[in-house]
């Protein structure tokens, strides 16, 4: 759980692949935010555009040690940035397992993806190890410093 700045975490909490969605509220710096988890297995990314009404941020998660996978995610990626209901939402990606040897750096996960020729959405993509919560309130003030923009 995410409290006010600075930004730290309580504890860590081992998961499972998400089936469907969970959602969560989290407050940084008394601003609400309500997070939905949604599943990314093949079968369930048919349903991922009804989580998309009023939709302010994109969050993807990148297994950083996943090469094979990489343009799978590039593809997904960009039909979902293509949906209307998405044209004003920040994309925020975490490179997560940057802990692991021999994972992709964010550089090479950035041009994988093509991160640059998005030019319609603000995004940035921030290092990440989520066993150690290392690098996710950089990625959460980001979105902060976002919203104070708008």
């Amino acid at each position: 759980m995410f409290h006010a700045a600075p930004c730290s975490m309580n504890e860590v909490v081992h998961t499972s692949p998400t089936i469907g969605s969970n959602v969560e509220e989290i407050v940084i710096n008394n601003t609400r935010f309500l997070m939905w988890d949604i599943g990314g297995q093949e079968s369930l990314r048919s349903s991922w555009n009804t989580y998309y009404t009023n939709t302010e941020f994109v969050i993807v998660v990148v297994d950083s040690t996943d090469r094979e996978r990489i343009s799978v995610t590039r593809e997904e990626l960009y039909k979902m940035l293509a949906h209307e209901d998405l044209r004003k939402a920040g994309l925020l990606i975490f490179a997560n397992k940057q802990d692991v040897k021999e994972c992709m750096t964010v550089a090479e996960i950035s041009q994988f993806l093509k991160l640059t020729s998005i030019k319609d959405h603000q995004w940035h993509i921030q290092a990440c190890c989520a066993l150690t919560g290392e690098g996710l309130c950089q990625g959460l003030e980001w979105m902060m410093s976002r919203l104070k923009l708008r």
